[in-house]
């Protein structure tokens, strides 16, 4: 039988605050865990199915999103967020160039630098992959009932390794490109 890590005492929450951890059972964190397999399954399902059309996978698509959002993101920085190899990401790349979905340019301070930014044919794959994933989050969360997005939040927040989640949050906290869906209905 697998051996389950025991609990801390107290576990942080996202408004600084701490409360207590239960040791929750083993069988019902394998349940949790196939949960996140099914959910992950059926959360790139759809782009999957948009990605497969373009001869693309999901790299491509992590690709795709972190340029999208974070236009003028350097190569660097993308290696950092996605932990893969250079050459990994160098395949994957020079197909979104060579497409036409993402254009590199040198650093204007540091011309060795690498930027990279959407097309107008990137930004619009973009969209047209997180469509049905921002569908479906928000009928998740609508379905989860009040208070789900802060425990969303903080259940993720969690997940995320103790050591990377400052990055992670300096990531989300820069001004990301806001997606042209959200735009429009916010009527800008």
């Amino acid at each position: 039988m697998t051996q389950v890590p025991k609990p801390a005492e107290t576990a942080r929450r996202s408004d600084g605050g701490s409360r207590e951890k239960e040791a929750l059972p083993e069988a019902k964190l394998v349940e949790y865990a196939e949960l996140l397999f099914f959910a992950y399954r059926d959360f790139t399902r759809d782009p999957d199915a948009i990605l497969k059309d373009f001869g693309f996978g999901r790299a491509h698509h992590r690709v795709l999103h972190f340029v999208n959002r974070h236009s003028g993101l350097r190569v660097v920085d993308l290696l950092d967020i996605l932990t893969i190899t250079k050459q990994s990401l160098s395949r994957v790349l020079k197909q979104l160039i060579d497409k036409g979905y993402i254009v590199q340019q040198a650093g204007s301070a540091d011309r060795r630098e690498r930027l990279l930014y959407p097309t107008d044919k990137g930004r619009m794959l973009a969209e047209r992959l997180a469509a049905p994933q921002l569908v479906r989050l928000a009928d998740a969360l609508h379905a989860a009932g009040p208070g789900a997005e802060v425990a969303v939040r903080d259940f993720l927040e969690a997940m995320v390794n103790a050591e990377d989640r400052p990055k992670v949050s300096s990531i989300m906290a820069a001004s990301p490109r806001p997606l042209k869906r959200r735009d429009k209905e916010e009527g800008a």
